[in-house]
């Protein structure tokens, strides 16, 4: 072989080796021009502009040849780079105290269709599940799209390797459930195509926000938040999901925050699990939850329109005094470099942002030499988008072979 054949052999070679990070970084919208494309992946032009053309004959982004230069700019303009929106879709599913929802998720976290469900969770994993993927089956039927995985988020921890839903406190699931296989027995059964996965709710709302919301940019990222009952947490370290030896890390729910406290479903009492949770707000405001619509939205509409009323003023503040002694805890044995706080954390931290972040810093060693920032979760249904992030994952990694 030539040395010109062998060096455009190994030109191709590294464009192809290319394609998964180049990938991450326009679906991240870590790279928007080709120019930042080309200094991300530390390759030539000409190599960038190949992986960006190959990216975009698999369906998967837009390449822009004639972009309009800025004003004032010099030079020619890049190429502007995007997710294709006429892509391919991955079913995105989550099952929760109160029901479950599906989604079809495209490149980038967008949403391109979704369908809720009100479903009283049974004992058996599969009654609900069977319900959420024959909703995105649906889904996909209307839309003509084509699907490469799925993906569901669980409100339980999932072990690993088997995938079975460990302590489901909240629902009335046998622990150590199938969830996994249960999943992708249902997905396979509704000639949906690709791999399908689950996971932790907050683990996969963490990993959203970290990708596409609040979190980017953090290398240390925690994150905490209350579902619709109870309350979880998951650490991303460098991009990755922190799960531990099994899949068990960050049950931050079980943490004491008050010894005296009410008694917790792990058996334990002052759990962050009850003493931050919708249900825990809801009764120290003296309000009787109703069967409407969930506790986390009861609890939230509460908050946002009576904070006037002293017994809502006051349980928000039992709640954020409760909430930021566990952060304090997460904060001196974590060290993150940032706190995102979603469900019914994030309307405490809009309604006294003072109040709970002058409690980490109290209670915390690191708290106090710097402050840790603490901001609210920005995407709607990061769980669910964090579920189409598992599902993406494999064609992120090698967009050749998980797209065949």
């Amino acid at each position: 072989m030539n040395g010109k054949a062998t060096s455009t052999r190994s030109r191709l070679e590294r464009g192809r080796s290319a394609l998964g990070p180049a990938l991450e970084l326009v679906h991240t919208g870590r790279a928007p021009t080709r120019a930042v494309l080309t200094a991300e992946l530390g390759v030539t032009r000409a190599t960038a502009g190949a992986v960006a053309a190959e990216l975009a004959a698999l369906g998967l982004i837009r390449v822009d040849s004639r972009p309009a230069a800025a004003t004032g700019s010099q030079g020619r303009p890049s190429h502007r780079l995007a997710v294709d929106d006429d892509g391919p879709v991955v079913l995105a599913a989550q099952v929760h105290a109160d029901g479950f929802r599906a989604a079809l998720v495209g490149l980038g976290g967008r949403t391109v269709a979704t369908s809720p469900g009100c479903l009283t969770v049974a004992a058996d994993p599969g009654h609900v599940i069977g319900a959420v993927v024959a909703a995105g089956a649906a889904l996909l039927r209307d839309s003509g799209r084509r699907c490469v995985g799925a993906g569901l988020a669980v409100p339980s921890a999932v072990a690993e390797p088997d995938g079975t839903a460990l302590n489901p406190l909240h629902i009335a699931w046998p622990a150590g459930s199938p969830v996994r296989d249960t999943f992708a027995e249902h997905v396979r059964a509704a000639g949906i195509t690709g791999p399908a996965f689950t996971g932790n709710d907050v683990n996969l709302a963490a990993l959203a926000e970290h990708r596409h919301g609040a979190g980017r940019g953090a290398h240390h990222l925690l994150c905490v938040a209350t579902g619709h009952r109870g309350v979880g947490g998951a650490l991303v370290l460098d991009g990755r999901l922190h799960t531990g030896s099994s899949g068990l890390a960050l049950e931050v729910g079980h943490l004491t925050v008050n010894p005296e406290g009410r008694p917790c479903h792990c058996g334990s009492r002052g759990c962050l699990d009850v003493e931050t949770d919708p249900l825990a707000f809801l009764t120290a405001a003296g309000r009787v939850p109703g069967p409407e619509v969930s506790l986390l939205a009861q609890a939230g509409e509460l908050l946002r329109t009576e904070y006037d009323d002293p017994a809502v003023r006051a349980a928000c503040a039992r709640l954020i005094d409760r909430l930021g002694l566990g952060l304090a805890g997460l904060v001196n044995i974590l060290n993150p470099d940032r706190i995102i706080l979603g469900g019914l954390h994030r309307e405490l931290l809009a309604a006294d942002p003072e109040r709970l972040r002058a409690v980490v810093a109290d209670r915390s060693l690191w708290g106090r030499s710097g402050g840790v920032p603490i901001l609210a979760c920005t995407l709607d249904h990061n769980s669910l988008v964090g579920a189409a992030e598992l599902a993406w994952q494999p064609v992120l990694d090698d967009p050749l072979s998980a797209l065949g």
